[in-house]
């Protein structure tokens, strides 16, 4: 049996991650079973319309969303809409999850990675006109080669939760006609430098509502943008590529078996049931927020200051959704050590990300190898992704603060 604390709190490992549901969730999920419709329909077009009215009440913004199943999908969707095709690159971070650069794989398309900036999670602007310059010359990539083609679309990644530096994206992309689709699954709600909500600031944005980001829906994501056509292609492309909805089709007085298949689409509808848990998560999206808020607060006062660390870049519009302490050079090398320790301690910790250029696929496809990317390769020998999700206790927050001093 495990240990209990004096507040009745089981001494075991704290997860590194945990979804915070409560009745109104449960209670929503057994609405949608009672009603006999699971799949999309009437909870499904509710969210998206509360969705995007929760972004379009910030700096004036007139954003409408799509429904998906995933952030992956949406990524695939927009660049879809975008016009991404078989011969065209794509330019992403390197220092990101598999599905920023995949969603492009997908459609044909090539990759070009992008290194972040010295101590930043984020692309660096520099280095991003840099590879988007050469490529709409018609060369390769890189000065040491890779992929060719014409510069369709950049990827910004919201890294943790921070949306930094879309400007300057949006400066570079406009220049050699690419569009900008956002990365969006850390960060809601989050705003950029200006005050303006992260999604938004692009062609289009994509959310996550996976099991460990900031709202969930277990699996999920949300397509927004400010252009109707986009919002009409993915609409489309969604369910197979068929003109009626299937909620429209079985609640209209037409005919409800005849459909027209527009185009050949994809099969990346969120269900009713996944839609219910979203509306209530979104309505809770601040409560939720203000609690990462204060463990990372509880963090910045323990580690700032201290040689052995490097506190995460922030602002005031971070959705706080990872907490990613850096070591110094010195203890980075004991890094995986650390975090067996950690867990020894009964503090579940992760790493974000493994750069993309160092994964078999890309090295083998575009003759990548170690050292292409410094910041991004530095970046991830150096970081450890501390807990941070609603429902930690004071006494789990202590619990991990004291671990990681101790281990020093």
């Amino acid at each position: 049996m495990k240990a209990k604390s004096a507040d009745g709190e089981a001494d075991g490992l704290i997860p590194f991650a945990r979804p915070f549901i409560r009745r109104e969730e449960e209670e929503a999920v057994l609405r949608v079973l009672r009603s006999g419709w699971l799949t999309t329909a009437a909870e499904a077009l509710a969210f998206e319309d509360e969705f995007a009215g929760r972004l379009n009440t910030v700096g004036g913004t007139t954003v409408a969303a799509a429904a998906v199943n995933s952030a992956t999908s949406g990524l695939h969707l927009a660049l879809e809409a975008c016009g991404v095709k078989a011969g065209d690159v794509v330019v992403v971070p390197a220092y990101t999850f598999a599905s920023t650069a995949e969603a492009a794989v997908y459609l044909g398309a090539e990759v070009a990675f992008v290194d972040c900036a010295e101590d930043s999670f984020h692309m660096d602007a520099g280095l991003l006109e840099k590879t988007v310059k050469r490529l709409y010359e018609g060369k390769s990539a890189y000065p040491a080669g890779g992929p060719r083609g014409r510069p369709r679309a950049v990827i910004p990644v919201h890294f943790g939760g921070l949306c930094r530096g879309m400007e300057e994206v949006n400066r570079v992309a406009r220049l050699y006609g690419a569009a900008v689709i956002e990365d969006a699954a850390h960060a809601f709600p989050a705003y950029s430098e200006q005050g303006l909500p992260a999604g938004t600031l692009g062609d289009a944005g994509v959310f996550s509502f996976y099991a460990t980001k900031p709202i969930t829906t277990g699996e999920g994501g949300m397509v927004v943008s400010a252009d109707p056509a986009i919002i009409k292609r993915v609409s489309l492309m969604r369910c197979h590529g068929i003109d009626r909805a299937v909620w429209n089709r079985y609640t209209s007085n037409q005919a409800s078996w005849y459909y027209e298949v527009a185009e050949a689409g994809y099969k990346y509808n969120l269900p009713d049931i996944l839609a219910a848990i979203g509306r209530v998560q979104l309505r809770r999206a601040d409560e939720l927020l203000d609690q990462r808020k204060h463990i990372a607060a509880r963090y910045d006062a323990a580690f700032s200051g201290k040689p052995y660390f490097a506190t995460p870049p922030s602002g005031s519009g971070d959705a706080r959704h990872l907490y990613p302490l850096r070591l110094c050079p010195q203890l980075a090398d004991s890094r995986d050590d650390w975090i067996k320790k950690l867990k020894d301690c009964g503090a579940g910790v992760s790493v974000h990300f493994i750069p993309l250029h160092t994964m078999p696929y890309y090295k083998k496809r575009y003759g990548l190898k170690e050292g292409d990317f410094p910041c991004a390769e530095d970046a991830f020998r150096r970081e450890i992704s501390l807990p941070i999700w609603p429902g930690m206790t004071e006494r789990q927050i202590d619990r991990v603060i004291e671990s990681v001093i101790r281990l020093v």
